[in-house]
């Protein structure tokens, strides 16, 4: 079947570096298992014009990213029982190449709730762009405290939990390629 190309897709760093820790983490334990091709796709990385899925609020280097994606596993941040704006607006460039692939969410924050509000307000907003969720959401709580300065985890039993996530989205993209490719769809040409 080949190898599956699985971004992590982060949203507003700027003000929080333990979201790119997070990222970070993610992308290299995805990229430890068989098969895998990731890497950090941060929003700030990109110019994305306008409010919506419309021609000059594309950036063609994303869209390139997101036709080629078998999947996503988000990070994010959570913002007032949400998520970040930068999140939304980089979703929201892109619709066509969302259908029928799979996305992974890592919810971080600096209480106990470790991003899972903004990790349900997520679900919603993925779905009806053709996405579809895993069950197995990671959260980060205190994630300041989770890492050092330099960004190095001081608990090593996340990367566990980010296997048994990566488990479940590897599954998902696997079965959803081979769908995609085999299955006619209205929406796969």
């Amino acid at each position: 079947m080949g190898q599956l190309y699985i971004p992590v897709l982060l949203g507003g760093v700027s003000s929080q570096p333990e979201a790119r820790f997070v990222a970070e983490l993610i992308a290299a334990v995805g990229a430890g298992l068989d098969g895998i091709e990731t890497e950090v796709i941060s929003s700030e990385s990109f110019d994305f014009p306008g409010d919506g899925n419309d021609p000059e609020g594309k950036d063609a280097r994303y869209t390139a990213i997101t036709a080629r994606a078998d999947g996503f596993f988000v990070v994010a941040a959570e913002r007032n029982h949400g998520f970040p704006g930068s999140l939304k607006r980089m979703l929201d460039s892109e619709l066509k190449h969302y259908i029928h692939k799979p996305v992974a969410f890592a919810g971080l924050s600096n209480d106990q709730w470790g991003g899972v509000r903004g990790i349900e307000a997520l679900v919603s907003t993925v779905r009806e762009m053709g996405l579809v969720v895993t069950f197995s959401d990671m959260q980060f709580p205190h994630a300041a405290e989770l890492f050092d300065a330099t960004g190095v985890l001081q608990n090593d039993s996340y990367r566990r939990y980010i296997e048994g996530a990566w488990t479940e989205l590897i599954w998902m993209a696997t079965v959803l390629r081979q769908g995609r490719e085999t299955v006619p769809s209205k929406y796969h040409t």
